[in-house]
């Protein structure tokens, strides 16, 4: 499981880091900027997660999540025209959905396994990290934060990160197939919602004064 939760962090720190450039492509930041908001964006969430379980940052032990992020910002920088483009900025939208799903399996198991404050907590740790990076790069680039939008973002992690949980305390022994099957729904509601551009019920939005 440690292996595998070594490979999901490299994987879902450079689709963050290609997002947390990509947000701030139009707004003329120089390289130093762009390199500061990618490792933020693919860092930032499971930061959060570590400092509130009281435990060294992963990328203290493992510095390879910063390279990995900085070169992702680096070539995301080079080749802004390119994937700005629709079609191409779409896919980075499902690869940003798959960051989620595998941060977000990622930090929930982490606080499980560290025994930190029940399931609640583990699911919610969970939802800190797929988010909590993305939460971070709006806020510096000026943007309306996910939790006040009405993209379904937040919800897949959510569920996803609340099945993974029942499954850790009902069937421990099936934990790696129950990630990964968490991690592929999260990662299928998600890409609904982009494909269909599904929001938030009305009923969920409170009005606007």
């Amino acid at each position: 499981m440690e292996e595998l939760g070594f490979w999901v962090g490299i994987i879902a720190s450079a689709a963050f880091a290609v997002t947390g450039v990509l947000a701030i492509s139009d707004r003329g930041v120089d390289l130093f900027g762009v390199l500061v908001l990618g490792i933020i964006t693919a860092i930032g969430g499971g930061t959060i997660r570590d400092v509130i379980l009281g435990v060294p940052v992963f990328w203290a032990d493992a510095p390879i999540y910063i390279l990995v992020a900085a070169i992702a910002s680096i070539i995301t920088f080079y080749a802004e025209s390119t994937l700005s483009q629709p079609q191409l900025y779409k896919a980075i939208l499902y690869i940003d959905g798959l960051g989620a799903a595998l941060f977000g399996i990622q930090g929930a198991d982490k606080a499980w396994h560290y025994d930190f404050g029940g399931s609640a907590a583990a699911i919610i740790l969970g939802v800190v990290t797929a988010i909590g990076g993305g939460l971070i790069r709006d806020v510096l680039a000026g943007r309306k934060t996910l939790l006040m939008s009405y993209e379904l973002y937040a919800i897949p992690v959510s569920l996803g990160c609340m099945l993974y949980v029942l499954l850790l305390n009902y069937f421990p022994e099936h934990a790696i197939v129950g990630s990964i099957a968490c991690i592929v729904l999260i990662f299928a509601f998600r890409s609904a919602a982009i494909y269909w551009n599904l929001k938030v019920p009305v009923m969920f939005i409170s009005r606007k004064k």
